[in-house]
């Protein structure tokens, strides 16, 4: 094997793998184009708690950063528990905008997972949403995304 088909397999791997493997096992069960792009159609679907859950990231990310610039200044050391709120919305988040986007089977119980955490979330920066811009903002996502998780809860 050559070089020039030792980086073709390589960057194959790679992109299969980048995928996922929803999509790779489509490609190989043989589904038709129309059944593709039905597929594809699921993500619309969920187009509202996608944006939702990536807002809640993008805000949580800037509610976490200005915590830590307040802590290095030796400020406000009792958001301790917003910020374990924060990080765990965060991850919450991430976990359902990926599943929200191929329409997993396991997107309704993973719903019902991250309305709790971001209603914890939520609950400690309202805290401090009047003193901390951020915070008021990750607060208002949150529970954003919490109602975009009860609509696909029921």
């Amino acid at each position: 094997m050559d070089r020039r088909e030792m980086l073709k397999g390589t960057v194959g791997g790679l992109m299969l793998a980048a995928a996922g493997s929803s999509v790779f096992a489509a490609e190989h069960a043989g589904h038709s184009a129309s059944q593709q792009h039905m597929e594809g159609m699921s993500m619309k679907q969920h187009q509202s708690l996608i944006d939702a859950a990536a807002d809640c990231v993008k805000k949580g990310h800037a509610c976490l950063s200005h915590g830590i610039h307040l802590w290095t200044q030796g400020e406000n050391k009792g958001m301790a528990i917003c910020a374990m709120r924060v990080n765990e919305m965060i991850a919450a988040c991430e976990a359902i905008e990926q599943l929200a986007s191929y329409n997993s089977a396991h997107l309704v119980k993973m719903a019902k997972v991250v309305m709790d955490v971001c209603q914890d979330c939520e609950k400690e920066c309202r805290k401090f949403e009047k003193e901390h811009v951020q915070c008021k903002q990750a607060a208002d996502a949150c529970d954003a995304c919490f109602k975009e998780c009860k609509k696909i809860t029921g």
